[in-house]
C-alpha cells in the first residue's frame, strides 16, 4: 500500500509540512509506504490549455509532473496540503492542480457537447490539509482543493483545517489537539484504503 503526501508550502519547517507528515505517520503500518513531496522543489510548467487529449500520456509537456503522475498512479492514497494565499491554495499547489486537468480526458466522439471519459484515478482515496491564519477564507481554499479530487475521481476521506494566531512557522508542532486530529485523519485514510482493497479483492 502506498500513500503520497503533496505539500504546497514554500516554507521549510512549516505547519503545512508538519501536519502532512503527521497524517502520513498516522497512516503508517508495516505494509504501508508513505512519501512526502514538496511541490516547491519541483519544476512544474503552468497548464497551457492545449484543448486536446494527450492520451496515452498524461500531458504533452514533460517536466517534474511526469514523476508526480507516476507516483500518484502507483498510490492508493493521495493527501494534498496547502497554506492559504489570497483566499486560495498556494501558487505551487495551484500549478500542480491545473496540470492534473488531463486526469479526466475529453471524449471527442461527441461533437454536440463537451463529454469527458472516466477519471483516471477513480477509486483512490485522499485527504486535504489547509493551513492559514485566524481570518483566512478557508471555504474558498477548500473548494479549490476539492476540485482536484473531484476531477481526478479521488474520494475525499478527510479534511483538516489548522488556524494559527502567530507568525512563527511550524506553530502546529506545539498544538497537541491538531496533532491528535492529524494522526486520526491518517488512521482514517489507512482504514478506508484497506476496506477499499478488501472489497476490490472480493469482487475479483
Amino acid at each position: 500500500m502506498n500513500i503520497i503526501g503533496l505539500s504546497g508550502s514554500p516554507t521549510g519547517g512549516s505547519s503545512t509540512d508538519f501536519l502532512l507528515q503527521t497524517v502520513l505517520d498516522g497512516a503508517s503500518a508495516n505494509h504501508v509506504k508513505t512519501r512526502l513531496v514538496r511541490l516547491n522543489e519541483k519544476r512544474i510548467l503552468p497548464c497551457q490549455a492545449c484543448g486536446k487529449s494527450p492520451e496515452p500520456e498524461y500531458c504533452f509537456f514533460h517536466d517534474d509532473m511526469d514523476g508526480l503522475f507516476s507516483l500518484m498512479e502507483k498510490s492508493d492514497g493521495i493527501v494534498l496540503a496547502s497554506p492559504i494565499f489570497f483566499d486560495s491554495v498556494s501558487a505551487q499547489t495551484k500549478l500542480f492542480i491545473d496540470r492534473t486537468n488531463c486526469l479526466r480526458p475529453p471524449d471527442f466522439s461527441s461533437r454536440d457537447k463537451a463529454v469527458f471519459k472516466e477519471p483516471l484515478f477513480k477509486g483512490k482515496k485522499g485527504g486535504i490539509i489547509i493551513v492559514g491564519g485566524e481570518k483566512e477564507n478557508y471555504d474558498s481554499t477548500f473548494r479549490t482543493a476539492r476540485g482536484f479530487f473531484i476531477w481526478a475521481g479521488i474520494e475525499i476521506v478527510f479534511e483538516l483545517k489548522y488556524s494559527s494566531s502567530g507568525w512563527e512557522p511550524g506553530s502546529a508542532r506545539s498544538d497537541n489537539e491538531i496533532i491528535s486530529r492529524a494522526k486520526e485523519c491518517g488512521n482514517r485514510l489507512l482504514s478506508s484504503i484497506a476496506e477499499n482493497n478488501k472489497n476490490a479483492n472480493r469482487s475479483r
